[in-house]
């Protein structure tokens, strides 16, 4: 609320050293707190809107085909009106704002328009220069001050020199497509053709309205790898030399750009411990997907592409399987009356954890084909299988017999087996499991003498 009222102020154009400085400080502590960054002033929200579809929520230095981070276009936005085009930026965003103050939106948007052609002007020039020096390319590195700052840059020049195009894209697209097929396809292609016939070759790349048209269509899908379809509809075949001699073949980049990203976000999941089944299906399916839809072999370079991401998702997914059993055998060990500390319990912070391992097991085992665990996984779920069945019944008797001192314990231990019965084995078992543990304390003789009494 304090953001929003200060940026207000000074759309108002009250001139306050303070407030620059106060904002400044709200920001810096939203993005430490992982907070949604605040919107900037009404010049540079407008400036943005273009790059809308093609932004993704994640840290800057992730590598994403045709998309720009978020977090990033602060850093980019300060570049441009204290770097690139200082004057010119100045003034265009001032009369921007004093017009959308006056509610004159056309006028407003006019002179955005003015900003974009301006920015993608000076953008290209300043990419160009690059290609010369390398004190100019480490200098532009600095100034940008994001992780891919000439990515970064680029992708923003691209897309506000195709800007006019992609928003007519955008409002004859579908805007959610359950299946992607022929019907859609053909719907699809046909308005992209469009765009790139009408497109003038000297302000873009003639590739661009293929990508970043495929990149809002993408954003559509109920199955964002199904975009491959279209790049297979356009060679008529699955051959993947065909495919890749066609403008549609960027397709098939997107979804393997996406399907490397998603890797990623697995091994920043499981860092902290978050469910990770929907991402798993995800994959799963885009792998999939890649290897029924086209024949890809080993030996093409989408073919090596692919195994390499799964090769990484295998092993990132391996390390983390072959813990699982141990994780579970530590916490349910039967462990002697003299080793338990009185009225103490399992600690909640363990068993949370073992119960996301054992569950990252239990997916695992929908998806393994696809993600190259299928070996690590069979084992790992015989050895929970055997353990579980064995392990519970030794739990139950101990606590039919547990002293005072020591039945919390031991009905902590068997309520975390219950937990991960119900992954492995199903609700069903995990219900009898916990009814059995009910009656295991109902028959305890302290219990007894309770309930007669």
């Amino acid at each position: 609320m304090l953001t929003a009222e200060l940026e207000r102020a000074v759309l108002r154009g009250e001139d306050d050293p303070t407030c620059d400085l106060v904002l400044q400080e709200l920001r810096r502590t939203m993005r430490a707190a992982a907070q949604p960054t605040p919107r900037i002033l009404y010049g540079a929200r407008r400036f943005f809107i273009p790059l809308e579809p093609f932004l993704f929520e994640g840290p800057a230095d992730h590598k994403r085909l045709g998309r720009l981070a978020r977090v990033s276009l602060d850093p980019i936005w300060q570049w441009i009106g204290r770097d690139l085009m200082a004057a010119e930026a100045k003034a265009l965003t001032e009369d921007i704002e004093r017009a959308f103050l006056a509610a004159d939106h056309v006028k407003a948007d006019r002179l955005v328009r003015a900003l974009h052609d301006c920015a993608v002007q000076r953008i290209k020039e300043a990419i160009d220069a690059l290609e010369t020096s390398e004190k100019a390319r480490r200098r532009f590195i600095v100034q940008v001050g994001t992780p891919r700052a000439i990515d970064d840059v680029t992708t923003l020049m691209r897309v506000l020199a195709i800007r006019d195009r992609l928003t007519d894209l955008a409002r004859r697209l579908p805007d959610h497509i359950r299946s992607f097929e022929h019907e859609y396809i053909d719907q699809v292609k046909g308005h992209i053709d469009s765009a790139r016939k009408a497109l003038p070759k000297q302000i873009a790349q003639p590739a661009d309205p293929c990508l970043f048209g495929l990149i809002m269509v993408s954003n559509r899908l109920a199955a964002p790898w199904q975009l491959i379809r279209i790049a297979t509809r356009a060679a008529d075949s699955d051959d993947v030399a065909r495919i890749a001699s066609t403008p549609y073949a960027v397709a098939v980049d997107i979804v393997l750009n996406d399907l490397e990203y998603q890797a990623g976000e697995l091994r920043s999941e499981l860092k902290v411990g978050r469910p990770v089944a929907s991402l798993l299906k995800a994959m799963h399916d885009a792998a999939r997907g890649l290897r029924t839809e086209m024949k890809l072999t080993a030996d093409s370079p989408w073919g090596r592409q692919l195994g390499a991401i799964r090769g990484a998702i295998s092993n990132l997914l391996s390390v983390e399987l072959e813990t699982t059993t141990g994780r579970v055998r530590r916490l349910l060990r039967p462990r002697p009356a003299n080793e338990i500390v009185p009225g103490s319990l399992l600690d909640a912070i363990d068993v949370q954890d073992a119960e996301a391992r054992v569950e990252l097991v239990g997916a695992c085992r929908h998806y393994a084909g696809e993600l190259a665990v299928s070996e690590v996984t069979l084992r790992i779920c015989s050895e929970l299988t055997q353990y579980l069945e064995t392990g519970t019944k030794i739990l139950l008797d101990a606590l039919r017999h547990a002293q005072n001192a020591e039945r919390p314990f031991r009905h902590s231990q068997l309520d975390a087996a219950v937990r991960f019965c119900r992954t492995i084995f199903g609700p069903d078992y995990a219900s009898v499991l916990a009814k059995a543990a009910d009656a295991a304390i109902q028959g305890h003789p302290a219990e007894r003498r309770s309930l007669r009494a």
